[in-house]
């Protein structure tokens, strides 16, 4: 198998309050937490200060099981090699270049952040941020979105309704105990000490236990798929357009493989931003080697709603266009997605090439005692796809991104993530 020399990435993350700059730092712990499970070296650059930002990663080692080799013999076949490689091994297949002795691979890494929208959509004082919320799930209910969610993805319907039916209910106990003197028979008067504590039951017991589970967090991510559905906002439809340019330039570099991962939410902003580039340039990929790797993908979280035409229509483009190979990486405990659920074809494209899904588990990246510890933590379990891993597994983010082995290797769970 031929392997990749220098690689542009293109990563589109989710709905998180992190910049650019925390995301960068983020993808170095993971690099260097991977680069130490699976024994090669690894040097990430500072960013350059561009829009998106971005920075490359260098990644290297010595092929598992090389042979020894006279000065300038690297990239020649083995004496005696077999002529033939196992089916799904990482070796040379007839006529394929058999893998060097040593490897060096430079990944450009432009991390194509939503923060801005994130931290825009939590700037509303509480009040505003709970009626912005319930707007938006009142907008998902009517377009059919939660309807779609239980036929396709029951958990996602939970995870759907999960914040509202907890905030709901806390807005009921506070008003009981509002009128709780009245109830009782008592004077009107006696809601003059009520009031005041059904309030102080509301901002200092609720809301602080609600941040347990990002209540607040999570009614800006349902006001952002509404936005990123109906496309009814000229803020976010702008910012799409400007990061379709900025994501165009970045394309210009040469390169043996071209990545476009995206996490969450994140994959619907990538599915916009690639759609567009798609609707202006047909032949934007002629001669590329692209794959688009979407992790725990929430582009359904959208697409479902009866407004989100354009978006599936995007999605259309990115699913004909010969020259990507779509990966969907999905998680069976990870409610935060839609666990084998064929994007394309519920996106109204059924005469389309379907994605590949690549099907992990969490449990198997990481040691017992860490998995124990989040394993309750469903946002923290969702995160998993762009973290360091404790063991070796099929799925490395790190691996896929800054490794030797085309991105696509990785739609075989049986052929190996280094060099053999």
């Amino acid at each position: 198998m031929r392997l990749i020399k220098k690689r542009i990435v293109l990563h589109f993350p989710g709905f998180e309050p992190l910049d650019g700059v925390a995301h960068r730092a983020r993808y170095e712990r993971s690099a260097r937490q991977s680069s130490a499970v699976w024994g090669y070296s690894l040097e990430v650059g500072t960013p350059d200060g561009s829009d998106p930002l971005s920075f490359e990663v260098t990644t290297g080692g010595a092929a598992r099981g090389a042979p020894e080799m006279a000065p300038g013999a690297a990239g020649e076949a083995a004496p005696g090699a077999a002529g033939e490689a196992a089916p799904g091994a990482a070796g040379a297949a007839p006529g394929e270049e058999p893998a060097p002795a040593t490897w060096q691979t430079k990944s450009r890494i432009h991390m194509v952040d939503h923060d801005m929208f994130v931290r825009r959509l939590r700037s509303g004082n509480t009040l505003s941020q709970i009626v912005a919320g319930f707007r938006s799930c009142a907008q998902i209910m009517l377009e059919g979105g939660m309807r779609g969610y239980f036929r396709h993805a029951w958990r996602f319907g939970l995870f759907f309704l999960f914040p509202f039916l907890l905030t709901a209910l806390a807005i009921a106990l506070t008003a009981q105990i509002a009128v709780a003197p009245y109830s009782l028979g008592f004077s009107l008067w006696h809601m003059l000490w009520s009031g005041p504590l059904a309030l102080c039951f509301f901002i200092f017991a609720f809301l602080p236990f609600s941040e347990r589970f990002h209540t607040l967090h999570l009614f800006a991510d349902w006001q952002m798929a509404v936005a990123l559905g109906r496309m009814h906002r000229a803020d976010f439809n702008d910012w799409l357009e400007d990061r379709a340019t900025a994501v165009r330039k970045a394309l210009d570099e040469e390169a043996d493989e071209y990545v476009i991962s995206s996490h969450s939410m994140g994959s619907n902003v990538a599915a916009h931003v690639i759609g567009i580039l798609l609707e202006r340039e047909p032949e934007i990929f002629k001669g590329k080697r692209v794959v688009f790797a979407s992790l725990g993908s929430a582009i359904l979280q959208c697409a479902l709603l009866s407004s989100a035409s354009l978006l599936r229509a995007r999605v259309g483009l990115i699913a004909r266009c010969p020259e990507i190979s779509w990966l969907d990486v999905q998680c069976l405990t990870d409610s935060i997605n839609f666990y084998k659920v064929p994007v394309v074809a519920v996106c109204g494209h059924v005469d389309a090439r379907p994605a590949k899904m690549i099907l992990i588990r969490v449990k198997q990246m990481l040691t017992r005692e860490h998995y124990r510890k989040i394993r309750k933590d469903q946002l923290r379990v969702h995160r998993q796809y762009v973290l360091g891993p404790d063991l070796k597994a099929s799925f490395d983010f790190t691996l896929m991104t800054s490794g030797p082995m085309p991105a696509s290797a990785f739609a075989y769970p049986e052929r190996d993530r280094l060099p053999a």
